[in-house]
């Protein structure tokens, strides 16, 4: 059975890239929102193996969501992804307690890389 991912990033092109990059994998992408408010009221009951998480997204940021989600939710599996290189996002996403980190622009290698660590 695969796992399933939820990702959660602003951009649509973003979901149908990952979906296309986890073709034939392990993974399958079982849920998408736009924004972090869905993300928290739907988590509960898309209940994914890991999130995949931008962090700059209008309304609610990623960290903030995968902190709620994690403070709902403590065995919630989230990797945040980000088209800016800041170590204090980095450093604040380990904080609250997100798996891993993906730099955008990714590819197969680097996005199944994250999501089987974030499950250990």
């Amino acid at each position: 059975m695969k796992k399933k991912v939820m990702v959660v990033d602003d951009s649509h092109m973003i979901e149908l890239k990952i979906c296309r990059l986890l073709e034939g994998s392990a993974f399958e992408v079982t849920a998408y929102c736009e924004n972090g408010e869905d993300a928290i009221a739907r988590y509960g009951e898309v209940q994914p193996d890991v999130v995949a998480m931008d962090i700059i997204m209008p309304g609610i940021d990623g960290l903030e969501t995968a902190q709620i989600i994690l403070e709902e939710h403590p065995e919630a599996r989230v990797v945040m992804m980000s088209s800016l290189d800041q170590e204090d996002s980095v450093r604040e996403a380990r904080i609250i307690g997100a798996r891993g980190f993906l730099y955008k622009p990714f590819n197969q290698v680097s996005l199944l890389s994250a999501l089987e660590q974030a499950l250990y």
